[in-house]
């Protein structure tokens, strides 16, 4: 008897489950959004063809346009001169930038010039009595040798019995042996050639230097180059002496410079044309980066665009009746930013503005503010 009050309890209890699952599902309302259609805004501008003019830009490092390597030719110990050798220091022309200790060489050219001075003395009684008429230059000649000073030009030997006599003494060859000794002792003092600054110091006081040692570099502060890659097409139009505008990177300061000299080479892997460029100004200082702007050419009939208003396959979009659509552009040059384009009809209303998801036939709306601007080349 209980089994069967539990089985009817257990049929009627799923009978009211079903019941009720079935009114719920009944009584449940379905609610779809309605799709709303979204129409973007875009920027537009009305093409106005004209002359645009195509400016390359190039970059590099500014360099000192006069520059010196500062190399030893002869050995010794460095010595201290009026002036610090340290970076920075600044230099008037011919003053002395290095100086090695040459004591132990100089004694050495007195010793050749001693032996010069003597064989010239021992000559002079032969020149009295066979050569009278050439006797008084050599005289004179001697008279004016200075130990202490650079050994001055041998007379100018005009006879031939003179020069034989001369040479057969051995004199030409003791003179010649001097001049090369004076010659390398000059080479212990390096002065500046020109006024400038020292950039690079690589001994100090004290250093046994040696020859073919690198010692420093010292430039001129008050001009510089900038070397820029410039590509062969537009290369032709480049001259020698024309103004190009410079920026620093961040574009602060803005400076002029004119194209110096341009190669004559095309480099084989780039296809482009180095130009020299030189510029002054107080602020610059080697090795700073400067972008140029180098007016190549104009192009007539032409717009210039954001690049990235250019998409694949050379296309553009417009709006027609608030509906995009694209058109065959000729892209005839590219910046990093800008493109220069031809075939672009006047009149034409074109998106001045990227627009993301953009796609022809696209409904749009012209934003109001700017409705009617043009765009000129």
């Amino acid at each position: 008897m209980r089994k069967i009050i539990t089985s009817i309890l257990g049929i009627l209890l799923i009978a009211g489950a079903f019941i009720m699952a079935k009114k719920i599902v009944e009584n449940k309302k379905s609610f779809r959004p309605k799709a709303k259609k979204i129409v973007k805004t875009v920027f537009t501008e009305v093409v106005e063809n004209a002359t645009v003019p195509i400016v390359v830009s190039a970059n590099g490092n500014l360099t000192a346009k006069q520059k010196v390597e500062l190399f030893a030719e002869v050995q010794g110990v460095f010595r201290r001169g009026s002036k610090l050798f340290k970076e920075g220091q600044a230099y008037r022309k011919g003053e002395t930038i290095i100086n090695i200790n040459a004591s132990e060489y100089a004694a050495s050219v007195q010793s050749a010039k001693s032996n010069l001075y003597n064989q010239l003395t021992s000559i002079m009684p032969d020149l009295r009595l066979d050569y009278p008429e050439i006797f008084p230059k050599w005289q004179k000649y001697l008279d004016n040798f200075n130990m202490s000073k650079s050994t001055p030009a041998l007379p100018e030997m005009t006879d031939e019995n003179e020069s034989f006599f001369i040479s057969g003494r051995g004199i030409l060859t003791s003179y010649y042996n001097v001049k090369n000794l004076e010659q390398r002792l000059s080479k212990y003092r390096i002065t500046a050639p020109f006024s400038g600054v020292l950039t690079e110091a690589l001994v100090t006081e004290g250093t046994l230097v040696r020859a073919g040692q690198k010692l420093g570099e010292f430039i001129n502060p008050d001009i510089y180059e900038l070397e820029v890659s410039v590509g062969k097409t537009y290369s032709d139009f480049l001259k020698v002496g024309e103004s190009v505008t410079l920026t620093t990177i961040d574009g602060t300061q803005k400076y002029t410079g004119k194209v110096s000299r341009i190669n004559g080479r095309v480099d084989q892997a780039t296809q482009s044309v180095k130009a020299y460029i030189e510029v002054k100004d107080k602020s610059l200082k080697e090795g700073m980066y400067l972008e140029a702007y180098l007016d190549a050419r104009e192009e007539q009939n032409a717009i210039e665009i954001d690049r990235n208003l250019l998409m694949e396959g050379h296309k553009i979009f417009i709006v027609k009746d608030s509906v995009l659509d694209m058109i065959d552009v000729s892209p005839v040059y590219f910046s990093n930013k800008r493109v220069v384009l031809k075939n672009v009809p006047n009149g034409t209303t074109i998106m001045s503005k990227p627009l993301i998801g953009a796609y022809s036939g696209m409904a749009v709306k012209i934003y109001d503010n700017q409705e009617g601007d043009n765009i000129k080349g």
